[in-house]
């Protein structure tokens, strides 16, 4: 009988060191929230997983909410770590709670198996599990460098859409998974052109070695369209669309819907030439003599993360003709934009001026361009109605300090002009560059800023643009208007009757511009 038990032991020690869908089917136990310790009944979704995790060396999942994945994946690295020497797991969350959560599930795991299932434990604290066959499990939070350590038998990533510093994990995590370690990246979805959509987007076109794991909310057996009708009146479209339907497009923050955003990528075309010897000068369009133009300026430092940046547009269709994305020195720069603003038929030059955009300005001004955008002093702002009160004059430099000022009062202007002009799908955009920036472009803590990680040096010259186009372009054109209604009223003739009695229309100097009667003598 005794040796009978012993091949029964046996017998399943191998079927479970075979098969991982054996051995927590039949032996793990998991912490359920309503029902306490329950025995993991695996659903067949989470065995078709199980199955791809081992067979796999790299793994994508993209799933919806509450789906038992952690809790899989725990299961896996538990699995592995009993069955292979030094087998060396790292899990790697958005804090350290999260992560330290899918080692307590292993630990849960391994406290209910059989004795002749466990491990001989070394070390056990709240963040790390060791067993003396070499085998561990660590946590850390995404603010560590954990993935630069000892070389990794398996990286679980957890919730990687929403790990700010993503990209510098993965790098890091390279040189420790070299010697043939696995990676198991899953998320709910956040959105378009971040790194765990880029690596879900190429997975699907077979480029970065990836195994694919989709799990949309269909997939487990006890859900239905009354669950997810519920899911919308509690969380909102967008937030059910991230957690429930696996949608990329519809679950981001961006600025600009996603939807919107696919539509532009489809229809940016390469530039008809690349100039500079950085190549980073594209042109759409050669200049057309007709037209007006607007070259939109900002500037870095050109030596750091930042880009220096300018977006040509033709001011009447809202066209972009010529974008450049480099690291130039400001001065080389400033230089650069004289160039091309006298090219584009002396185009209105509109330059950042915070911190080292004076820098790129100031040989600008050195050399004279007469078509320089000046901001007034006093308002910061470019509001038409008032300034039309106060008699805008663009000759007036005494008042006004050369470039754009981007204020805490200026930028939400400009973010809105973005977001209304794309919403409408009024601009023309040829560049993927900025389409790329648009996608990272998002809502953060209540502020329009790209993801760590990611630049919005063209998208924020664009929103420059956008703006402009409806303050200070409409401004002056409805100063030349004035003019012109001026210069008109000198060449009529009226027959009048002298009768002695003054006037206060008499001098000719009085102008209703729609508020009332403005005396225009300013003009002069």
């Amino acid at each position: 009988m005794t040796q009978n038990i012993k091949q029964i032991i046996q017998q399943q020690y191998t079927m479970c060191a075979k098969d991982p869908v054996f051995f927590m089917r039949q032996y793990c136990y998991i912490q359920h929230p309503k029902k306490g310790k329950i025995k993991f009944n695996l659903y067949p979704f989470q065995e078709d997983s199980l199955t791809e995790l081992r067979d796999n060396r790299y793994n994508v999942i993209l799933k919806s909410r509450q789906l038992g994945i952690s809790t899989l994946s725990a299961g896996f690295a538990l699995w592995s770590m009993l069955f292979k020497e030094d087998f060396n797991v790292l899990v790697i969350a958005t804090t350290q709670e999260v992560a330290k959560n899918l080692v307590t599930k292993v630990r849960v795991m391994h406290d209910n198996l059989p004795s002749w299932l466990k491990g001989n434990i070394e070390a056990d604290n709240k963040l790390s599990l060791k067993f003396k066959n070499g085998s561990q499990i660590k946590a850390v939070s995404s603010a560590t460098t954990g993935a630069r350590s000892e070389a990794l038998s398996l990286l679980i990533i957890d919730e990687a859409a929403f790990i700010r510093n993503i990209e510098e994990i993965w790098v890091a995590s390279q040189a420790t998974l070299s010697t043939g370690g696995g990676a198991i990246v899953l998320s709910t979805p956040n959105g378009v052109g971040n790194w765990f959509h880029s690596v879900w987007s190429e997975a699907e076109q077979e480029i970065n070695g990836f195994h694919t794991i989709k799990l949309h909310w269909t997939v487990h057996p006890d859900r239905d369209q009354d669950w997810r009708d519920e899911q919308t009146r509690l969380l909102g479209e967008r937030g059910a669309a991230q957690e429930c339907d696996c949608d990329f497009i519809s679950s981001g923050h961006t600025v600009v819907d996603g939807a919107i955003l696919m539509d532009y990528e489809l229809k940016c075309i390469d530039p008809i030439e690349k100039r500079g010897f950085d190549n980073a000068y594209w042109v759409w369009e050669y200049p057309n003599y007709e037209k007006d133009y607007i070259v939109v300026a900002d500037v870095a430092r050109g030596d750091g993360g930042d880009w220096s940046t300018f977006h040509v547009i033709d001011v009447q269709d809202v066209v972009q003709v010529a974008e450049y994305k480099g690291k130039l020195p400001p001065k080389d720069f400033g230089n650069m934009l004289y160039t091309v603003a006298t090219e584009w038929n002396n185009a209105l030059l509109a330059v950042e001026n915070a911190n080292i955009g004076w820098a790129a300005i100031q040989p600008i001004i050195d050399r004279g361009y007469e078509n320089l955008f000046y901001t007034y002093k006093d308002d910061g702002y470019v509001d038409v109605d008032v300034q039309l009160k106060k008699g805008y004059d663009m000759k007036d430099k005494s008042q006004m300090v050369p470039g754009v000022s981007t204020t805490s009062r200026t930028r939400p202007l400009m973010i809105s002009s973005l977001e209304m002009y794309m919403r409408e799908k009024t601009p023309v955009i040829r560049s993927k560059r900025l389409i790329q920036e648009l996608f990272v472009f998002v809502w953060l803590n209540g502020k329009a800023q790209a993801q760590n990680g990611y630049n919005d040096d063209l998208v924020m010259s664009f929103c420059i643009g956008l703006w402009l186009r409806d303050t200070s372009l409409k401004l002056r054109q409805q100063g030349i208007e004035l003019h012109k209604k001026t210069l008109s009223q000198f060449q009529k003739t009226q027959n009048t009757i002298y009768t002695g009695r003054p006037s206060n229309q008499a001098d000719g100097w009085n102008w209703n511009n729609g508020y009332g009667n403005e005396n225009i003598t300013w003009l002069l």
